[in-house]
């Protein structure tokens, strides 16, 4: 009989990093301060290597994908899931390929760069009432990058944020389209992942221990977007975004 005991990470100082990382995920999944799922991987990744702490977060994402779902249920945008989601897809393609190829502090840095310039783009220059959407173009450039970003550390909510936050959904029906799009694209990853040997027994077994905390960050964050302003829904929604920007522009620095 498998003993799976045997197989957890049992270094404390792991779990103190571990459980505010998959709080964070949790609110991030539920629409409420999006940008703050960003910073799961990079704060795991203070006691084990990125690559096993993306591994040990992707079932935990997989139950917080299904609750967010669930919760938001026919309330996303259909015809923005279909414009994003090949070119999300198309990303995690290109994720697995180059995994391993690209150091994660570079891509960290890219993340973390292009989060914090497009947050200087809104403050400084605040697009006008009446000024168009974004193009297609850069919605499915911006998914691209997502996926990306996605497969290697679970970063892609700046880049697609980036094209979503423009077009000024109300917050009920960003939450439950950012819901439909990361469910699938982290759905995708499953095989890749066990590809490149990341599927084992000690990242599941660790990856249980911490199941109940997945919940928990996902029905906090779902009832702060029901009964939260949208000017303030936004507003938490930019401060994730800046500080995962800083934070992976930092780990990239050092």
């Amino acid at each position: 009989m498998m003993d799976w005991s045997a197989a957890l990470i049992t270094d404390p100082a792991f779990y103190a990093a571990a459980v505010p990382a998959v709080l964070l995920m949790g609110l991030s999944k539920s629409g409420f301060g999006a940008g703050f799922g960003s910073l799961a991987v990079p704060i795991m990744a203070l006691a084990v290597p990125v690559p096993q702490a993306a591994a040990v977060m992707l079932p935990l994402l997989a139950v917080m994908d299904a609750l967010g779902v669930l919760a938001y249920r026919k309330a996303w945008d259909r015809a923005l899931i279909r414009r994003l989601l090949p070119a999300g897809l198309l990303g995690t393609v290109i994720g697995t390929l180059l995994f391993g190829v690209l150091p994660s502090q570079a891509v960290a840095g890219i993340v973390g760069a292009l989060t914090l310039l497009f947050l200087a783009q809104r403050l400084l220059f605040p697009p006008r009432a009446d000024a168009p959407p974004p193009p297609d173009w850069l919605g499915r450039l911006l998914s691209v990058a997502s996926g990306f970003t996605s497969f290697v550390a679970h970063a892609g909510g700046p880049p697609v944020s980036a094209y979503v936050l423009p077009l000024k959904l109300p917050p009920v029906t960003f939450s439950a389209t950012m819901a439909v799009y990361f469910a699938v694209v982290n759905a995708s990853k499953w095989p890749a992942y066990a590809w490149l040997g990341l599927i084992d027994l000690r990242n599941m077994a660790t990856a249980l221990v911490l199941l109940p905390v997945a919940p928990v960050g996902v029905w906090a964050g779902v009832r702060l977007v029901r009964h939260v302003r949208p000017e303030w829904f936004y507003r938490w929604i930019y401060l994730g975004m800046f500080l995962t920007g800083a934070k992976l522009l930092w780990d990239s620095l050092r």
